[in-house]
């Protein structure tokens, strides 16, 4: 027969059948006839027709199979009959769906974050190439505005380089100024990633005519719909940042945020004009590192090529400038976090939280497999009336292999909905309110390959659990009994070793996630040299009121004066950066006496803030030798400094460190006049770290945090700043926020991971419960006649619950202990997650017992009260 009548057929099967059906009793009824012409009687001459011809409705499937081109009528009817048998089963079919969309939902999550952060970060045309140029020095990151002109001009590797920073100023259109985050980039940084302008144009290498030559801004899209209502003619008009007069002459495309994945800017400003209008940066110092080099590379060139070009420039500029470049280096990372700032620690968490995703993953499959392997016990004598009337071995797989591949696809569909829906909130989350911080998660095709991978695979592997079983099946004994034989519930089956390997997966993701609670508990009360409760900061930049470094000075005393001076205020003072807040600052710290300031004789590099009188109170920091700054540490007194414990150390080992001297690399020479406790400045996770303050008479900053302390709460203190602020200067920006609110930056990794491993430790559970439920339920109705004879000749309810739930609950004992091991075993893993993670504290060892505890007991409350409440009487009327 031709192809194309076979294709017809599918669609015209009900005649097909009953021709079928016509062939047959043809075939049959001529049988019959040969009979009785043979002598036979009419009985005899049926029965032998009947016979011979055998199983018609096999008969009749093998016609069609080979009737119906490329079996395509077959898998019409496996997939009808499957959805049949799954709807007569709704326990089974929902709770393999579910448990399916859980694992695999929860790996494309963190797959969807893993490629857009890490994988595929940067959206723009040629962003393969593009590289972000940092020191070899870990996390020594940026570079000075002379470097980076010298390394633009003399490297022959990169087609281009561009730089920037991230800042914050106050921005105006004529009324209160308002705080806003931008780029101030190089003039060439639109020109060196190819980006195009949505409306007007951008700032070009063209435009600049040396220091404040280039006024102009370009708005981000956003920025632009929200502030000035998406108006185009906006394009010319003048705007103010930090009191400086800037025209906006761009807008950027909307599928643009810069180069940093997470932070969103507000606008582009030239850096040529930043130093004029945000009183800090130097176009000509080299000590003053504080640009983002990027570079787009030239085609045929290889990352270590460029490399190595660089670090010869480098070594030039060493020799030309031997005391300000003495320990410039570079190496390539890949943009978009902040290179290793945030992509060192974000890499190897997201490679780890893949790794539990994948676990997840697995102890799914496991349970899927368990359900799988109990379903095909349980059917064991359908399964053997089938094989007994003709069906074949290899056609009983397939219709089972064509409910698992059904499963599949429904749970990889609801997990993959349940992902993007999460994926989706993910991106339109701002943790946090004052800094523009966005996680931009658009799946692409990759994320949407990697769900239908994991459904097929995930559905299909535990589906071909049963075939060992098919394959031994003899029809025969298998309709003898429909109770499972006491030896076969005595002996180690295929079931147990699949639940007890899912229960050591989510024992040791339940101590993952209990690693991190305690691990979060851990940064919560870790020492930090600060008392952040019962204080409020104030945060509030002069120079976006159009304050100098000089001019503010006397308005950030008026400031702390009349905060001190609010009922039930306690202390006030200020601080430059507050600790913790990520902006801290570093120099170099010399011996009194040295004379050569290269790098290789300094004792170390230390962080540096400036204080005022009182902050140390407010702060809650500790001052342990010496004396505090007074307002009279001015510019026209001697250098005064206070040092923590660990610079003191540093400087003069054992020794008194009050009254001693120190220098830095300006050659200015401080007498330390105070030594405070240790505390933590950048990270929490950082050792014991120096540090050194400095008098805010005699190294003002027009950026301060006020801090103040009190023991009313936050809202009714915030009231008070609030009148303070507005009196002393109304165009003054500031934001309020308590100490602890202010630490939400800082914390935010330990949340993160720890709200990532609840999560996979909560999924681990629910999959735990799941598979402890299901086989202590097919163990007790497989034991029901035996459990109601046992009741009936006396036996006592804990000796009908232990012989009931005893096995399950030997698997969940065995399964927790080597999850628990394996959890210990993982401390690497689980160091690279959390701050301070051991899974050997007794908390978490205890927690993750009681943990299991609690899910042995959910999981089984409900068979062991079928076990407890079995009736005797009425099993064996049925029986």
């Amino acid at each position: 027969m031709a192809v194309l009548p076979r294709i017809l057929n599918l669609f015209r099967r009900s005649q097909m059948d009953r021709e079928i059906a016509d062939e047959l009793q043809a075939h049959i009824d001529l049988r019959i006839e040969a009979n009785l012409a043979a002598g036979m009687s009419p009985e005899e001459a049926r029965r032998d027709a009947y016979l011979r011809f055998g199983n018609r409705t096999a008969t009749k499937e093998r016609v069609a199979e080979a009737d119906a081109h490329l079996g395509l009528d077959i898998v019409y009817r496996d997939i009808r009959y499957a959805l049949r048998q799954l709807r007569h089963s709704p326990g089974f079919a929902l709770t393999a769906i579910l448990t399916l969309a859980l694992g695999i939902g929860a790996n494309v999550v963190v797959f969807g974050v893993l490629n857009a952060l890490i994988l595929h970060p940067l959206n723009f045309p040629g962003a393969g190439r593009l590289y972000e140029i940092e020191h070899k020095e870990y996390q020594y990151l940026t570079q000075s505005y002379p470097d980076y002109l010298d390394f633009r001009s003399r490297n022959t590797a990169f087609t281009d380089l561009a730089a920037y920073k991230l800042e914050s100023v106050g921005f105006s259109t004529g009324g209160p100024a308002q705080s806003c985050w931008m780029y101030a980039a190089s003039t060439n940084y639109f020109d060196t990633l190819g980006v195009q302008p949505a409306l007007g144009r951008f700032f070009h290498s063209s435009d600049e005519h040396g220091p404040n030559s280039v006024p102009y801004i370009v708005l981000s899209d956003r920025f632009w719909r929200a502030r000035f209502n998406a108006d185009p003619r906006i394009i010319g008009a003048t705007v103010e940042l930090n009191k400086h007069p800037l025209t906006i002459i761009g807008v950027a495309p909307a599928s643009f945020s810069g180069t940093e994945l997470f932070f969103w800017p507000d606008f582009w400003m030239p850096y040529i004009d930043g130093p004029q209008i945000q009183g800090s940066g130097s176009l000509t110092n080299r000590s003053t590192h504080n640009l983002f080099v990027i570079g787009m590379l030239k085609p045929g060139v290889t990352p270590q090529q460029a490399t190595d070009n660089l670090n010869a420039v480098a070594r030039e500029l060493k020799r030309e400038h031997p005391t300000e470049d003495d320990g410039l280096s570079a190496r390539l990372t890949k943009p978009g976090l902040m290179g290793d700032v945030v992509g060192g620690p974000a890499r190897p968490f997201l490679a780890a939280i893949m790794a539990l995703a994948l676990l997840v993953l697995t102890a799914a499959c496991v349970n899927l497999a368990g359900i799988f392997a109990a379903r095909s016990a349980d059917r064991t004598r359908e399964l053997a009336i089938r094989l007994s009337i003709g069906s074949t071995r290899g056609r009983i797989l397939r219709q089972l292999l064509t409910e698992a591949v059904l499963i599949s696809l429904a749970g990889g569909a609801l997990g993959t909905l349940i992902a993007m829906a999460l994926l989706s909130l993910l991106s339109r989350w701002q943790p946090f309110a004052e800094i523009p911080i966005h996680v931009t998660v658009s799946p692409d095709a990759g994320v949407y390959l990697l769900a239908l991978v994991l459904a097929f695979l995930s559905g299909v592997v535990p589906g071909l659990i049963p075939a060992r079983q098919i394959w031994r099946t003899d029809p025969m004994q298998a309709m003898k009994s429909n109770s499972a034989a006491p030896g076969a519930l005595r002996r180690v089956t295929l079931r147990d070793l699949l639940l007890g390997v899912q229960i050591a997966l989510c024992a040791l993701l339940v101590t993952a996630s209990l690693v991190a609670l305690r691990g979060l508990q851990h940064s919560l009360h870790a020492p930090i040299g600060l008392d952040p409760h019962n204080a409020v900061l104030a945060e509030a930049n002069l120079q976006m009121a159009g304050y100098s470094d000089q001019s503010a000075f006397p308005v950030e005393r008026k400031i702390i004066d009349e905060a001190a001076q609010i009922p039930g205020v306690t202390a006030a003072g200020a601080i430059n950066d507050a600790p913790l807040s990520g902006g801290a600052s570093s120099a170099a710290v010399f011996r009194e006496g040295t004379g050569d300031f290269r790098s290789s004789n300094e004792v170390t590099d230390a962080a540096e803030f400036t204080i005022s009188p009182g902050y140390l109170r407010a702060a809650g920091t500790r001052l342990l030798t010496g004396r505090d700054f007074t307002w009279n540490d001015l510019p026209n007194t001697p250098n005064v400094a206070l040092v923590n414990e660990t610079l003191a150390r540093k400087l003069f080992g054992n020794a008194p460190a009050v009254g001693r001297h120190f220098l830095l690399g300006d050659k200015t020479l401080y007498e330390i006049v105070g030594v405070v406790e240790d505390g933590k400045y950048q990270s929490l996770t950082e050792t014991q770290e120096p540090a050194m303050f400095f008098a805010l008479g005699q190294d003002n900053e027009a950026d301060m945090t006020l801090v103040v302390r009190s023991p009313r709460t936050t809202a009714e203190v915030a009231s008070a700043l609030n009148g303070v602020l507005a009196s002393i200067d109304s165009s003054m920006p500031f934001t309020i926020q308590s100490w602890t609110e202010g630490l939400s930056l800082v914390l935010f990794p330990a949340r993160i991971a720890t709200l990532a491993l609840g999560v996979m430790g909560l999924l681990a559970a629910m999959l735990a419960v799941t598979g402890v439920f299901g086989m202590s339920a097919y163990t007790v109705s497989k034991r029901l006649r035996e459990l109601g004879i046992r009741s009936a000749l006396g036996a006592r309810r804990v000796q009908i619950m232990r012989s009931a739930l005893k096995r399950p609950l030997l698997v969940l004992l065995s399964g927790s202990v080597a999850g628990l091991v394996l959890g210990v075993l993982a401390s690497q893993l689980l160091a690279a997650l959390v701050y301070e993670a051991t899974p050997r504290d007794p908390l978490v060892l205890a927690g993750a017992l009681a943990a299991m505890v609690l899910v042995g007991l959910v999981a089984t409350w409900i068979p062991a009260r079928r076990a407890l409440h079995v009736n005797p009487a009425q099993l064996l009327r049925e029986e």
